[in-house]
């Protein structure tokens, strides 16, 4: 039997989440789609939202979020690492509310990543949410979950962090290694489409991780893209990954901060290590069920020079 979902609640429990970031071009993409959208955020919140979308401002306790969720067809957790804790209760309030597909909060590298250990704690508070789902669905065949593993946002994420090699307001580089290292990365609107795809295929995404992609490329193939686009040559610096991870390691172990990016880095450009490959190609993945492009890295350059 086909589901059908036309009323989708969002939940974003922090200002760059549920107003930017990811929360943003999902919202947009629903909206194009032609989804009733409802966002719920906590009574305290002073985060704003896109003009005309109903808002729901609750607290984060489970009859509160049962109410606010009853009459929603789908509920879509794109919470930061604060609210992570929360899911639990989000998730367990949606199937209490009759919520058909619940999309958890992955948006990442899914449940079967490998992490460096200093990841342990974070995936572990991550992964209690999607277990939950899990659990409720095997309980519940009215209810459904899936995760949307998307691996980098590529655009966003090279416009807001140099440390990932590309520093564009100074049109400068630094490459890792040999700059060779594959890794599978989605961009921001084909992290908006997925969402959509999965709500529109309901029945063949239900209860499990699907796993997307906008493009394979590496930073060999970004810096010439990048070099092609402004039409200039960017001087480049040469740093190791294998570097980046022992001051990330270090930070951990002394309590300082700025190790969780040194490590997101590294990971991706560990040379020989394939970490950061979701899916082997576009086509093996599930891009193409749900509707999102295979872009060119000229495509993926043009979206970070225009953020």
């Amino acid at each position: 039997m086909t589901t059908t979902i036309q009323k989708v609640a969002i939940f974003g429990l922090t200002p760059a989440r549920a107003s930017g970031n990811f929360g943003a071009p999902i919202t947009a993409a629903l909206q194009r789609a032609g989804f009733n959208i409802t966002i719920i955020t906590r009574t305290e919140s002073s985060s704003t939202f896109p003009a005309g979308l109903p808002v729901i401002r609750t607290k984060y306790t489970l009859e509160k979020l049962t109410t606010a969720l009853t009459g929603q067809d789908a509920a879509i957790c794109v919470v930061g690492p604060g609210g992570i804790g929360a899911q639990v209760t989000i998730v367990e309030a949606a199937e209490a509310a009759g919520i058909k597909r619940f999309i958890v909060d992955d948006f990442g590298w899914g449940p079967d990543f490998r992490n460096l250990p200093e990841f342990s704690a974070i995936h572990a508070h991550r992964r209690a949410g999607w277990e939950v789902a899990r659990a409720k669905a095997q309980a519940n065949p009215n209810f459904t979950f899936t995760g949307i593993t998307s691996g980098n946002p590529i655009d966003w994420a090279i416009q807001r962090f140099p440390l990932m090699g590309f520093d564009i307001s100074q049109s400068s580089a630094i490459i890792y290694n040999s700059g060779i290292e594959k890794f599978t990365a989605t961009t921001l609107a084909g992290i908006g489409q997925s969402v959509v795809g999965v709500l529109q295929h309901p029945d063949e995404t239900a209860n499990r991780f699907v796993k997307v992609l906008s493009i394979i490329t590496n930073q060999t193939e970004l810096l010439e893209a990048f070099q092609r686009v402004t039409n200039r040559q960017w001087p480049v610096q040469h740093a190791s990954a294998q570097t980046l991870i022992e001051s990330g390691q270090q930070k951990f172990k002394a309590g300082i901060g700025g190790w969780v990016l040194e490590l997101v880095v590294a990971q991706l450009y560990d040379e020989g290590q394939a970490r950061c490959v979701m899916a082997p190609s576009w086509k093996a993945s599930d891009s193409p069920l749900l509707g999102v492009e295979n872009e060119s890295v000229d495509d993926v350059v043009a979206k970070v020079l225009q953020l």
